[in-house]
């Protein structure tokens, strides 16, 4: 008990790339950079960068003007 053997390890970044890889993926489309992607694993930010994405305007958006 409390040692981290390599199996979690493993889940580990499977998990953290199931979360991140999307994430990512999201703020390119939208035109932001990609390293905001390591303030979403900081809680409190990652509501915040929600509530950002919620309202601005999204690419779609604005060639549809």
């Amino acid at each position: 008990m409390g040692s981290m053997g390599p199996v979690h390890w493993i889940i580990v970044l499977i998990m953290l790339a199931t979360y991140l890889v999307p994430v990512s993926q999201i703020l390119r489309r939208v035109g932001f950079s990609r390293w905001l992607t390591l303030l979403v694993l900081i809680p409190g930010v990652n509501l915040v960068l929600f509530w950002v994405f919620a309202f601005i305007p999204w690419p779609r958006d604005r060639s549809a003007a």
